[in-house]
Formats: C-alpha cells, structure tokens, sequence
C-alpha cells in the first residue's frame, strides 16, 4: 500500500528509555475494558476544534499551551469544555519564537498555562511568570515525564551546552504520560468535568497505544541496515530510542545557524559508509544544505518531516497530534525501505466526547 493511501486511509547519548513507567502506563491503557474509539468505523469528520479558542468567562476552565502537538493532546483530554489557545503558531521554531504583546493578553487571561518545559519556551515562560494572573497556574510536562538521567544530548542539544533535546512528544509513549498529567491537573482545577477528562484520556491513550505498537511494527519491516535516521533538526532522539533507530547525525547546529563545509562533508561521506537510502528535511526548517547533501550522497530527500505542525490547516480533521505521526511514518518508513501497513486503520481525527 502506497503511503499516500495510507494517509488518505487514516488520514548517541547518554539517554536510557523511561521503560518500566512508559511500559506500564501502554499496558494500562491498552488493556481497559473502555471500547477502542476507532475499533468501528464512524464517518470521518470534516473538521476539528483545534486550539484557537478565545479565553473568556464562559464558566469552563481557560487554558493556554505552547506547541501544536502538546495543544491537540489536550484538546482530545479537554474536549470542549475547556477553552484552549495555543500561543506559538503552528510551523513556527518553537526554539526561537518571541512571544508578542497580544501573546501576554492570552497568557493573562489563562487560569492553567501548559509547557513542555526542558528549555523549550523559555521567552513563552518567562512572560508567563510575568503575566499570569492570581491563581493561575504554570505547569510543565518534560520535567514530569523523565528525569534528568534519561535527558538526551546530541548535535542540535549537545551536552556541553545544558539543554537537554526536549521533543520527548515524539516518542508516543511519552505523549500518553503528556495526556496523563494533563487529565490530572484539569480534573484538579475543574472537579466537576473530571469523570469527562478522564473518560477522554482512556479514549485517547487506547489510540495511542495501537499507534505505539503499529509504530514498533511498521519499523521492524525496515532492513536493520536501514535503521538510521539523518534529519536536519535533531527532533528523533527519544523517537529512535523507543522505536529501534539510529539517529546518526542531524544538519542543524545547536545555534540554528548552517552547518559548516566540514561538517557538511563527513555528513556525506557518513551517508556514503552506511549506504543510508533517504535524508529528512523539515517543514518548519527548509534546507539547501540538506538537500545538497542528499544529492551529493545519492539519498532520497524526504522535506517534509514534521515534529510540531500537525498536516493540513488549523480545523482540518487531520491538523492533530495524531495525524502529525501518521503522516510522518507515511513518509519515512517507506523511504527506508519498510511498510506501513500495521498503522491501517488509525485515524487521525480528534476522540474526546463531543
């Protein structure tokens, strides 16, 4: 099956994987006696809520996050009874972003502001402190999914420099723990919609603990000599670690500045060695430079790799954490040399109860 059907369809380091706490909580999900939201078809929507909400006094709790993918995780725990904004615009660097004046308006009006933290937003976070109205609070996911041992370091995160590599949401595991403490701060702040958020999480985490295993199946069909991930931004390592994958280098400096002629070489000659067949550039982070390194090689370049702009527009169906892992193993495991058949069947759509 074609990866564009697939989608039409469903729409190193000193890191060691958080297994015994990730694995329980894929155990717990996957083995609740709540149906699987997806196991029969429903027709497919032609819209989601996304994370544009104006934040007001409507009598529901008022929430604030940061990037897309952490926005559509709580948005499938909320569901529409929660307001929710999302400040940094999709398809921006998070790394760099500059919060605007309207920006602080959003945040002081906001009674929960969710970050992934691990130096992610720090100019976000830093008008958040600033802004945030009595009784607000500022809550961040990274710090209370792993701990520091488990902290990857690498080309665009190296050691030397403190900050540790924060897209831990692209390991799914990771982003159910996301959804869990999530569930448990709105049940916290709103009592009375709790049994609704936590109805929503079981939901959720079924599908993403069937994306998990579909994920760990779909890469065991890629040749084990192909299991090597060259991206421009170093956005997989957490991904590699739980999947099986070998991130071996990624273009973009800790800076975000170009990489340097020397550096570009020994890409190359790297690519050359390990006879790796495709290189990933980013929607967020266009680059000649990887392209020329892909040609030069003789790999496949793939630009569309994603790790906070969900496919699609704001409202689309498939603009969800979801359809972003969906679409991106559409385009990089068969670019390896692998299939993704065992994700047929996982829809991209939004799950809480409308």
């Amino acid at each position: 099956m074609s990866s564009d059907r697939l989608f039409a369809c469903a729409m190193t380091r000193r890191t060691v994987l958080r297994s015994f706490a990730t694995g329980a909580a894929v155990l717990t999900f996957a083995n609740r006696k709540a149906v699987f939201a997806q196991s029969t078809p429903v027709a497919a929507p032609t819209s989601s809520l996304g994370w544009s909400d104006d934040l007001s006094d409507n009598g529901k709790l008022n929430v604030a996050t940061t990037v897309a993918p952490i926005s559509s995780i709580v948005r499938n725990v909320g569901g529409d009874r929660i307001n929710l904004r999302g400040v940094i615009p999709d398809g921006i660097n998070s790394h760099t972003f500059e919060p605007a004046p309207s920006d602080a308006q959003i945040l002081s009006a906001a009674d929960l502001i969710i970050l992934n933290g691990l130096d992610l937003e720090d100019p976000t976070l830093e008008l958040a402190n600033s802004t945030k109205k009595d009784g607000a609070e500022i809550y961040t996911l990274g710090d209370k999914t792993i701990t520091e041992d488990e902290w990857a370091f690498d080309f665009s995160f190296p050691e030397s420099e403190g900050h540790p590599n924060p897209h831990l949401w692209i390991n799914v595991p990771f982003s159910m723990k996301y959804a869990e403490l999530a569930q448990v701060k709105l049940a916290e702040l709103d009592s009375a919609n709790g049994d609704y958020y936590a109805a929503n999480l079981a939901r959720f985490n079924a599908v993403l603990a069937a994306l998990d295993t579909g994920i760990m199946t779909a890469v065991q069909t890629i040749p084990e000599e192909n299991r090597k991930l060259l991206t421009y931004h170093d956005s997989y390592a957490y991904f590699a670690q739980h999947y099986g994958m070998t991130v071996i280098g990624a273009v973009q400096p800790s800076d975000f500045s170009e990489p340097s002629p020397k550096e570009v070489a020994a890409l190359i000659d790297q690519i050359k060695a390990e006879h790796i067949p495709a290189v990933f550039g980013s929607e967020v982070f266009p680059s000649d430079v990887l392209e020329q390194i892909a040609s030069e090689s003789g790999a496949t370049y793939i630009d569309q790799l994603r790790d906070d702009d969900p496919p699609g527009s704001p409202g689309d169906p498939d603009h969800t954490y979801i359809g972003m892992m969906l679409k991106n193993m559409s385009l990089m495991i068969p670019a390896l040399g692998g299939n993704v058949d065992a994700l047929v069947g996982i829809e991209p759509w939004d799950t809480y109860e409308k």
